[in-house]
């Protein structure tokens, strides 16, 4: 399977779950990662500048209409729910919150879930509500695979256990065994036949 394409959903606790993440992921970390963090709508870019000083990858926040492009990591501007369009490029709308977020995880999934059908990785991390249960659901039925944090290693547990309840999920993982997964997929995307012959 070649994987195009990894969208993640975090809310109570992320920031921390987000620095383990992308300082752990290497340069050459090569899938396009997409992001919807709960985040206040008067959130300025600032915390985008610290992870970015923790991070191999470059990592922006999504523009209206912006092409999705390898080693690029995406994150949901304040206030805008993030969609990804079928031709691959994003689009924000303002439209009424989701679960009392805008930008919300399930808007991010479902559209997610719709452009990228079985080439897409889904990812719900820690967070206190449960925005992404119904994104997540809709990637499992696209044929995507369903990557949830294990909820006893999660700041806070109830997002994924919402999840893992809603689903039978491919991976219930710490967040370092999470990143070593994306991390062991990612070289599979490049030379699947190196990691089928050390099986």
């Amino acid at each position: 399977m070649n994987y195009e394409a990894i969208v993640i959903g975090v809310s109570s606790g992320g920031m921390n779950a987000m620095k383990i993440l992308f300082s752990a992921l290497p340069a050459d970390f090569n899938i396009p990662i997409t992001i919807v963090q709960h985040i206040s709508p008067r959130s300025d870019n600032q915390w985008i500048k610290l992870l970015n000083d923790k991070s191999n990858l470059h990592i922006k926040e999504a523009d209206e209409k912006e092409k999705i492009e390898p080693g690029n990591i995406y994150i949901s501007p304040p206030n805008y729910h993030l969609m990804i369009e079928r031709d691959k490029t994003f689009s924000l709308t303002i439209d009424e919150r989701v679960n009392f977020a805008r930008p919300s995880i399930d808007v991010l999934f479902e559209s997610a879930a719709e452009a990228y059908n079985n080439n897409l990785i889904g990812v719900v991390l820690t967070g206190s509500n449960n925005d992404g249960t119904k994104g997540i659901k809709r990637i499992k039925e696209c044929g995507g695979l369903a990557i949830i944090q294990n909820p006893e290693t999660a700041e806070s547990s109830y997002m994924p256990a919402s999840a893992i309840a809603a689903i039978k999920p491919d991976y219930i993982l710490s967040l370092e065994d999470i990143t070593e997964l994306l991390i062991k997929i990612d070289k599979q995307n490049n030379n699947p036949y190196e990691l089928n012959n050390q099986k």
